[in-house]
């Protein structure tokens, strides 16, 4: 596979496209950072409701404890602040839940989001450049020793208009086995490929 052309032009823009997908994959994964971390700062209203109830709950048992001793009214009153106490409890559950479920979330975003990002790096450059390579590659193994492929590859490619400034019927030459022809159709093709006719 040949990953780069060898004429200044073709270069230079598949440089400049293969540093702005990279710079694409990096805000891409500095995007999901970002909103991971983002999303992690929601953690703290959670760990306030876990603590915010523990010291609910901590504060009525301890008033449960402490009226439970008086005559009379002592279990009555204990048993009325026992919905308190299972308040505070729930209260430090609920925050553990928002905790965990945020957690999840910030780490789901961690892999969703850059992947989204890099979608069309996925989708459209990098197939691209793979194309390109597999040709490119092909072509320059046939340059030194197989003309007649490049040729063939060039007619069924390359515009019309541009085969015929190689002959009037590039085809018919092809054929006859024209060796003019022939060279000309194939740097047609390796042009177009961004690649020289000779090495």
């Amino acid at each position: 596979m040949r990953w780069y052309a060898e004429r200044p032009a073709r270069l230079a823009r598949q440089v400049v496209a293969d540093l702005l997908a990279v710079l694409w994959s990096v805000i891409a994964v500095l995007a999901g950072i970002a909103v991971h971390d983002g999303l992690r700062t929601l953690e703290g209203p959670g760990r306030s409701l876990v603590a915010a109830g523990g010291r609910m709950s901590e504060i009525f048992t301890g008033m449960s404890g402490a009226v439970s001793s008086l005559p009379f009214v002592g279990a009555d009153l204990a048993v009325a602040l026992d919905p308190a106490t299972r308040a505070g409890a729930d209260l430090a559950a609920a925050g553990h839940e928002f905790g965990r479920t945020v957690g999840m979330l910030a780490t789901g975003a961690l892999v969703v989001v850059p992947l989204l990002m890099l979608l069309p790096v996925l989708l459209g450059w990098l197939p691209l450049r793979l194309n390109y390579a597999r040709r490119a590659g092909a072509a320059i193994a046939a340059r030194a020793g197989a003309p007649d492929l490049l040729a063939v590859r060039a007619l069924a490619r390359v515009p019309v208009a541009r085969l015929t400034r190689v002959a009037p019927d590039p085809a018919a030459a092809w054929r006859a086995g024209d060796p003019d022809v022939v060279a000309g159709l194939a740097a047609l093709e390796l042009t177009s490929l961004g690649l020289r006719p000779r090495a």
